[in-house]
């Protein structure tokens, strides 16, 4: 079952992932949203659409948009809407 971490804390662990582009998509049911703040940041993609980030935070540790998802993806992506990915040192197993 695919599974991120980072800092030695379980990030987000679900069997109903989605895999784009190489990256694993975590339903947002999946994640621990103790761990995870809003950012102000947000890129776009040409066929996803616009992607809104997370901040991480474990234990005083900040890794900042270390995750996005895409709240409003694109017709060509609609199977990822508000589903979690992760960059910037997040191991993800699967």
């Amino acid at each position: 079952m695919p599974k991120a971490t980072w800092n030695g804390v379980v990030l987000a662990e679900s069997d109903r992932c989605e895999v784009v582009e190489g990256n694993q998509y975590f339903p947002h049911d999946a994640i621990n949203s103790q761990y995870f703040r809003e950012s102000n940041t947000h890129t776009t993609c040409p066929w996803k659409g616009v992607a809104s980030y997370y901040t991480i935070d474990v234990e005083g540790q900040v890794n900042p948009d270390a995750a996005w998802y895409y709240p409003q993806a694109k017709d060509a992506a609609k199977n990822i809407t508000n589903y979690v990915a992760f960059w910037k040192g997040v191991k993800v197993e699967s």
